[in-house]
Order: structure tokens, then sequence, then C-alpha cells
């Protein structure tokens, strides 16, 4: 089976369902519909940006490689990439890849028949940095490089690189032609980034040349200094950029933590950052203050929120006794204390008057988040249980808890394979069918499961696979911690969309990308999802970075789960069963049974419908502990217990998800334009290999049919774009049918800017224009540029 990664980055009461009209519905006139959300750039014409200026902006750690086609590469590496490297396609703002004019005068194919031929006719004012013109020498080395039959090149990915049969110059050297030994629906998706022939010409320059420096560009920006002291990678002007010149002198790109940039907004060190719920609350409660403040003479003082704002009287009035009391080491102690806490909301009420400065622009991002269930064993093995699962939740619901404190559309997603707005989406959850408790209920009583009946499994026993009696989640440090990718992904991420329940508040959702936005890339910053991040940078930044969620109220423990899963360093499709079950310790004497009844919960064979909901602990991820819970109570209300618990963030993709120790998880996948290639290895049927263990790919649900499988291939090589956009729309609602994954909600995106930089902020499905982002003239420059022009 072939490596594929993706682009930076889961009713009937029984039965098979049939599904001859529902695939494919849903479209209607206009392909794809209107995006859930549109960008909130501050769109402004060239003409009334400035000139010249310098723009600081967040990312979450200085990139490991600046080759988007290595596996360690992240959503930083394809940020860099896309101001300083060729794209032939770009985002458009819904999603959908539009030739580039900076490079293309022309794209189409050109023969069909006997094979698949592409012509590319390149800008003639095109050149790399060193002058050389842009040419078929550079497409020819990055096919050699990432085609896959040359092993000395470490590339993550060669998906549409494989089914080229040949390059060859046109009539003119503007001309690339380029022939498929195989139609390839998705041929756009290749040469974007275009890499000189200097990188990808041989693999020790593939493999090494490109990790820390490019010395030939080609965009509207050069790379200037990667300063790994000050955190920092210095975007400049490049001055052979034959397009319409960058407005800015310079972008900075600053690692900063999410959790931080709240404070590094506030101290003047950034422009603009994506930031999660709590930092958009932070700068929402500094413009509330600041306008109460205009209103009421006098006003001042200390914020009534932050460091000691929840201190009541008794409180201050106890402390106060203790520090000046008799007791003089306690008294010393507390003045210490006093003194600290004195400091602290003193520097909280700074920054809250620095960050009435900034404004928060928000979108959808280009990901979505899901339920995924372990189809691989267990109750959920049972398709019926599975989609009673899906038809037990509510996920308008759902998607309001992130979504509407937000102020942003909560309609859940209807596609695996695509968002609102993109052409192949359409809403196939028909296949499936929507939120009804007694479809639900007469599923699993279909499938055998009974209220009260007798459990005679030991105590602490689970239905699904073996969980932990302990919480071992921890609060992690350091990379990984709040965003990817695994968007995975995601890295992956904190992201953002809290939601606040009673007393309790809900912050950020992500963490992205994740392999898995949220590999992440999750996640998603550029959109991890519509760059060509790998798929392994973003899922990984993505997972890692999404959730921590609270124990349910009741439940059996069960032995501690030490099951490990091996990975091929070079990205290797997951071999499940590698390495289970190593290094463990002897088995202990199995405990006795004991005789009980499940009560209003479901049994069967003796044992309870338990399963193990496994989220991430990390910070940021106060959204998906809020659903998490949510989805627990609709799950309980049809008699099935979820036990959730929380793992720590360096465990929670690689020892759970890849390796299949979970029932029920919630993470995120990123979008993409070219669903034929990259979501082909998230639904593929799992394959048996010749050692025995289970190939999935990136099919952590382990769920999938041979049918499938088909649709993806017939759309793969499906050369008419709309016949190829009804086979995906037929195979999202055979994945909708088989109820391995159910998307639950658009991820949202916050991001914090000064209000005078425009056309920057939230991005959603679109790809940004680097050389259009700027600060905005004065009222004073703009008119006295309108009077030159006269």
């Amino acid at each position: 089976m072939s490596q594929r990664r993706r682009r930076s980055l889961a009713f009937l009461t029984s039965g098979v369902l049939a599904l001859p009209l529902l695939a494919g519905c849903g479209a209607g006139d206009e392909e794809g519909g209107p995006v859930a959300a549109g960008q909130d750039i501050a769109m402004t014409s060239r003409d009334r940006v400035a000139d010249g200026g310098v723009v600081r902006w967040a990312v979450d750690t200085l990139p490991d490689t600046l080759n988007t086609f290595q596996a360690d590469a992240d959503a930083t590496t394809a940020r860099i990439a896309g101001a300083v490297l060729p794209q032939l396609f770009v985002m458009d703002a819904k999603g959908q890849p539009v030739a580039n004019p900076d490079y293309l005068e022309k794209a189409e194919i050109v023969a069909r028949e006997p094979k698949q031929v592409v012509l590319y006719k390149l800008n003639q004012q095109a050149v790399w940095s060193d002058g050389r013109e842009i040419g078929a020498a550079d497409f020819v080395a990055q096919w050699r490089a990432l085609n896959g039959k040359d092993s000395a090149y470490w590339t993550a990915r060669n998906a549409g690189y494989e089914r080229i049969e040949k390059i060859e110059r046109g009539k003119t050297d503007l001309e690339v032609k380029v022939t498929f030994a195989k139609p390839y629906t998705d041929w756009r998706s290749l040469f974007t980034p275009l890499y000189p022939k200097q990188v990808t010409g041989t693999p020790d320059a593939f493999n090494e040349g490109a990790r820390g420096a490019l010395k030939v560009t080609a965009g509207a920006f050069n790379l200037g200094a990667v300063d790994k002291k000050t955190a920092t990678v210095a975007l400049t002007r490049n001055a052979r950029w034959w397009g319409r010149p960058a407005k800015l002198d310079t972008l900075v790109l600053t690692a900063v933590p999410r959790a931080e940039r709240p404070a590094a907004l506030a101290a003047g060190k950034l422009d603009m950052a994506e930031i999660d719920r709590t930092g958009a609350d932070r700068i929402a409660l500094a413009h509330r203050d600041a306008k109460a403040a205009k209103g009421a003479e006098g006003a001042g003082g200390a914020p009534a929120h932050g460091p000691g704002a929840s201190v009541t009287a008794a409180q201050a009035t106890m402390s106060w006794a203790i520090a000046y009391g008799a007791d003089e080491s306690k008294a010393k102690e507390e003045q210490a204390s006093r003194a600290a806490n004195a400091e602290a909301a003193k520097k909280y009420a700074e920054e809250q008057n620095a960050l009435r400065t900034f404004a928060v622009r928000k979108s959808l991002e280009p990901a979505y988040t899901q339920l995924a269930m372990n189809g691989a064993s267990g109750p959920l093995a049972d398709e019926r249980v599975r989609r009673a699962v899906a038809r037990a939740l509510d996920r308008k619901a759902l998607a309001e808890i992130v979504l509407k404190p937000l102020g942003l559309p909560a309609k859940p997603v209807g596609s695996h394979l695509a968002l609102a707005g993109q052409p192949a989406y359409a809403d196939n959850s028909d296949a499936l069918g929507g939120q009804d408790t007694q479809a639900a209920q007469a599923l699993l009583a279909d499938a055998g499961w009974r209220r009260g009946g007798k459990i005679t499994e030991p105590a602490g026993a689970k239905a699904g696979p073996e969980a932990s009696s302990e919480d071992d989640g921890k609060t992690p440090a350091g990379p990984g911690t709040g965003n990817d990718g695994l968007y995975v992904v995601g890295q992956d991420d904190e992201r953002n969309g809290d939601e606040r329940g009673g007393d309790e508040r809900a912050g950020d959702e992500q963490g992205g990308a994740g392999n898995p936005q949220d590999a992440r890339p999750a996640g998603p910053g550029l959109s991890p999802a519509l760059t060509v991040t790998p798929l392994a940078a973003q899922q990984q930044a993505s997972l890692l970075a999404q959730a921590d969620v609270a124990r349910a109220a009741a439940g059996p423990d069960a032995a501690r789960d030490t099951a490990t899963t091996d990975t091929d360093a070079k990205g290797a499709p997951v071999r499940e069963g590698d390495g289970a079950g190593q290094g463990k310790a002897s088995a202990a004497p199995a405990p006795a049974k004991q005789a009980r009844t499940s009560g209003s919960m479901l049994a069967k064979d003796g044992k309870a419908l338990s399963l193990r909901f496994v989220l991430p602990s990390g910070p940021g991820s106060e959204s998906l502990r809020a659903v998490g819970e949510r989805i627990a109570q609709m799950l309980q209300k049809v008699g099935i217990q979820a036990e959730l618990k929380k793992v720590a963030d360096e465990s929670f993709f690689k020892d759970h998800i890849a390796s299949g120790q979970y029932d029920l998880a919630l993470y995120s996948w990123p979008a993409t334009a070219y669903p034929a290639t990259d979501a082909r290895p998230i639904f593929a049927k799992p394959e048996p290999a010749a050692d025995g263990s289970l190939l999935v790919e990136q099919n952590y649900t382990r769920v999938g049919t041979d049918h499938i499988d088909q649709l993806f291939d017939q759309a793969l090589g499906e050369l008419d774009e709309g016949a190829s956009r009804d086979l995906i729309r037929k195979a999202d609602a055979r994945i909708w049918a088989a109820a391995g994954s159910i998307p639950l909600y658009q991820r949202p995106e916050l991001v914090a800017v000064k209000p005078s930089l425009v056309n920057a902020g939230a991005f959603g499905l679109g790809a940004p224009r680097f050389q259009d982002i700027g600060w905005k003239k004065s009222p004073a420059a703009t008119e006295k540029n309108a009077k030159e022009k006269k």
C-alpha cells in the first residue's frame, strides 16, 4: 500500500444501508454552497496600504525544516514557503484552488487520450532570486525527488508524483509538459510549493540542504535570518519580485506559545497572533473596561477580574490578620504571598490596559472536529452500536457549545471530505440519520444490549479496550502542547472556542493536528488544511493540543493501559499491534467475579456497555472537555456509559489513537481541496500485513469498506471534475453510513491584531496574500494620494 500524507495537519435498526438516493445529495446549483463563515481580514485596496513597515506575526515554533515535503515540516514551514516559494495554485476564500497569475499564465489538461497531458505556461517574468528562469528543470527535479522511486530521498509523501510518466520542455522555455502514466484528477495539487532544482536535484540537497536555509527563493519575500536565540524568522521584501511588490519591508515570524500570547501582545512584542478563547476574552474585557471608564467619573484601579478578583472580603481580612499576626513565620510567608499577588494584579492590569489597542478577528478554520469510534474490537466493532452512538448525538447542540459564545455559525459539518463552500461539499449526514433517541435504543436492542442485565465480569472490567484505572493526564510543557499542527492535526494546537457553562469557562478547543488538527493539525497561523504541510506534522500538533476532559461521575475502573505502538520514522502506515504488550509485568491474579445488574445502563453477555472516552489533558482544551462531557450525557440517556479519561498530550496520539487503545475520542482533521488524494488514507479499509499486524494508514477508527476504497480510486482517476466530485460525495455518504467517525463542527479561528493592520487576520478557508499585508494609511495620507492622482 503506497504511503500517502495529507497537506499543511470520527439508521436503520439493522443491516447495511442502501444509499442509491442519498449518495451525492445536497450540492445544489452552486456546488459547495456558501462558506460557513467568511474571511475577517480587514480587506483593503493596495492604494490605501502604506509602503514599508514591519509586522510581527506569532507562530507556534521555529521550523525544524524549511522543506515542506519532509515529515517534520510544520505549519511554520508552510507559512514560510507560502511567502518565499512559487505557489502555482492557491486557495481562494472558498477553499478552491485557483491558478496564481504571479507564476502561471495558464495551466490546463491538453490531452486525455491515450494519456493525460497537462501543459503549464509560466509567467515570462518569473525568476529565482539568483536570476535563473523558473522552468522545466525545476519540475523534473521535484518529480524525481518525490515519485518514490529513489529511497535516498527522505520524503513524507509522494501522492500524485508517482502517477507521472515524464516531464519535458514545451515549445518554449516557458512551457512545461507533464504526461501522466495514470489519470490524476488532483493534478493541481502538484508542484506547490515548487522548490528550485538546487534543493531537489540530489538526495543530499533534498535531505539536508533546505532544513535551515533556502539560498534560492522566488516569492514576494526572501528568507532572511533564522534566529534561534530570539526565536524569530525574518522575511524581507524581494527586490527581484516581478509581481506587485510587498507592502511591508519585513515580516517577522515570532515563536510564542499560545498561553503566553496575550502577555506578548500587551508587551508590544507582537502585532498579530492566533489566540484561544481565553485570550479573546481578555481583549473583550479590556475594551469593556475602557468603555466603562469613559462613562464613570473617577473610574480606575484594578479591574474586577484577573488575579485576586475572586478573593472575598472575609478572605482578604483573614489574609491581613495572618500577615500582621503574632506568628512571625506565618506572617512572613503571608506577607510574601500578598506581595506576589499584588504584583500579579498590577501586571495584569497593565496588560489589560495595553490589550485595549487590539481587535479580535474571527472566522472558521479549514478543519473540523469529529467524534472517532474505534471499530476494531469491543462493542463498537458492531456497526449497529456505532450508529446508535451517532444517533444519540445532538450535533447542533455540540457545535453551539464551542461556536455560539463566539458569535460564529454553529451549523454541524455535513461532510467528512469537504467543508461548506468547497466544490465537493454536500451534506450527506442523512445517510446515517439525525439525533433520534428511540432509533438509537432500537439499534442497541437489535444488537442485544438490554437495561438491567446481569453483569458477571470482574468489577472494573470494560466492554471495550482495556482502560487504566487512574487518570494519567499530565500538564505538558514545551512545543506541541499548544498547536501543531497534528491542524494532524495539527499540530494539533491551542486553538479557539470555549464556552461558559454556569460558573465554568471552557476555553480553547484545539491543540492541531495534530497528525490527526486537531495533526492539530490540526489542527491550522496559516491554515494547515489548505497548505502543503505534511499531515504527519499537522496532525500530530493538532491532536496533541486538543482537550482536557473531566472524568464521568461514575464507572468501573480497569487495569492500567501499557500498550504502545511503534511507528516508522519515515511515516509509514501504522501497523496496529507492532510492539504491543512488550515489557509488561506478569499479569495479576484475575479478580473474583461479582454478581450485579447494569441498572438503567445496558449490558450484554454479562458485560456492561461502557466505552472509554480518551482525550488529551493539555492546556487550552476546555472546549473539548465541555463537548466530551455533553456527549457522555447524551450517551447516558440511551444506556451507554462513557468513561471520560484524560491522558498526557505526549501519549495521546501514539499510545492511544494510533495504537487503537480507545473506544471514543475527539480530534480534528484538516480540510483539503484535494479529497480524492488526501482523504483516502484516512478512510481506507485496514489491511492485514504479512507479519500479521494491521495496516491502517491514517484510518485510526479502523472502519472501512472495499466500496469506499473503490469510490476513492475512481474519483482519483476521473478527469471530468464534476464526475469526480460526484464520486467523492458518494464515498462520503458511505463513510457516514459506516459510522466510524462523526463530524461535529468546524473549528473556530480567533486572531488578535492591531486594528490598523489590514489584509490580515482570520483567513478562513483562504490563503494569505503576503504582498498585500500592511499598515493602513492615515486619512491624511489617503487624501493626499487622492489629490496627487487628480
